[in-house]
């Protein structure tokens, strides 16, 4: 009979980098591996003779992993001037930024009355007094019912009443009701401080409901004309680059000092989302129509008295310009002589005065005579062109206020 060779129950076997100990061993050595071909280990088979079992290579031995190097926190001196700037604006601004929610009354199945929120933006206050600036399209919807509340920084809310506003501009104002805390109103860029394109613009809103959120960019163009909520075109719109979305309407736009520079009022977007393109209504317009509704409830609209045609009428009849279809009693403009439409005696519509051109701005449209007049105040005089009887004629007359 055939001797088979005896195996000892410790085996060791050896491996790319490592020596495996089978069970049985106590200790596994990192040694190098042996040269030559791996071997084939004889086990003993009950049998007449004894076969070779090939042995598969375990996984080399992973090596810890090693930390990667450690990174050291800046210092507080380390900070962008630009960065530091933007961080002292944001703490400046938003005490002064606050949290607009319309509310609406609707009545449950059991017919109980209950006040629901029924929109929300953003604002800032004006002064020390409580009144708050915002857009109009952010209240226009509750305004029969006057009813709003307004969140402060201090996560303090308080009803608001609508004072007034002016849908041509997109501004309206609110005060607050019951407010006994101490309120710090923005600061107003000087109007002798001119704008220019690239500089820092800083957005500060309520996105989403997200309260103070800041977004910045820079003043990307200027003198822009974007038809605004009541159907006219805003003058001097300031376009930017910082994030605009639902919610930010009526929140401020600020320079790098801290200076407001206009209301964040909307976007450009096929889409509906911020795509980079949004405008403010500059501060100077602001500036005009806040004192005004605080003083008064109203705005001034200056202008001569009389009813246009629309619009369309006139470029179906292929009219550049305004035609006046009447003119009301005591005005400037029936006092100048204007003409409106009059009818023959056989009924057929006669042409009266076009409107052309306000001093040197041109006149096409009704939006082109509203913003002309906008560029007047109440008590100024203009000269008034005229087309009469295919002729060209000019009048000379004083604005009044045009409720």
């Amino acid at each position: 009979m055939r001797h088979l060779r005896r195996i000892k129950p410790s085996v060791v076997l050896a491996l790319v980098g490592c020596v495996l100990v089978l069970p049985g061993a106590t200790e596994c050595s990192t040694a190098a591996p042996l040269p030559g071909p791996p071997e084939i280990a004889q086990v003993a088979q009950p049998g007449p003779t004894a076969q070779a079992v090939p042995v598969v290579p375990a996984s080399p031995v992973t090596a810890a992993a090693t930390p990667t190097s450690p990174v050291r926190a800046p210092t507080p001196g380390a900070r962008l001037e630009a960065e530091q700037n933007v961080i002292d604006v944001f703490r400046a601004a938003a005490p002064a930024t606050v949290f607009v929610t319309k509310k609406q009354l609707v009545r449950d199945l059991s017919m109980r009355a209950l006040e629901i929120p029924a929109g929300t933006g953003t604002g800032f206050l004006w002064d020390a007094q409580g009144h708050v600036v915002t857009n109009y399209h952010v209240v226009d919807s509750g305004r029969g019912q006057g009813r709003f509340a307004v969140t402060l920084h201090s996560q303090k809310t308080y009803d608001a009443e609508l004072l007034g506003g002016d849908p041509n501009k997109d501004v309206a104002v609110l005060k607050l009701i019951g407010c006994d805390e101490p309120l710090t109103p923005l600061p107003l860029l000087p109007p002798d401080v001119k704008l220019e394109v690239g500089q820092t613009a800083v957005a500060i809103g309520n996105p989403f409901g997200l309260d103070h959120t800041l977004t910045t960019g820079v003043i990307s163009a200027l003198g822009r004309e974007v038809q605004g909520y009541g159907g006219v075109t805003i003058r001097d719109m300031i376009q930017t680059d910082a994030s605009i979305n639902p919610g930010n309407s009526g929140g401020p736009l600020l320079d790098s000092g801290g200076y407001l520079i206009g209301m964040n009022t909307m976007i450009f977007s096929k889409t509906g989302g911020s795509a980079g393109i949004g405008f403010a209504v500059p501060l100077s317009a602001v500036r005009r129509v806040v004192p005004q509704v605080i003083q008064t409830g109203r705005v001034q609209h200056p202008g001569i008295g009389i009813e246009p045609l629309p619009d369309h009428y006139a470029a179906r009849a292929g009219i550049s310009g305004v035609v006046v279809t009447r003119v009301f009693p005591g005005s400037p403009a029936q006092q100048g002589g204007i003409r409106g439409l009059q009818q023959d005696r056989r009924g057929e519509v006669l042409l009266g005065d076009i409107i052309v051109g306000i001093e040197d701005f041109v006149v096409k449209d009704f939006d082109d005579l509203y913003n002309a007049f906008d560029r007047f105040k109440v008590g100024d005089e203009v000269n008034v062109k005229l087309i009469r009887e295919g002729q060209p004629t000019a009048l000379k007359l004083r604005l009044v206020d045009v409720p």
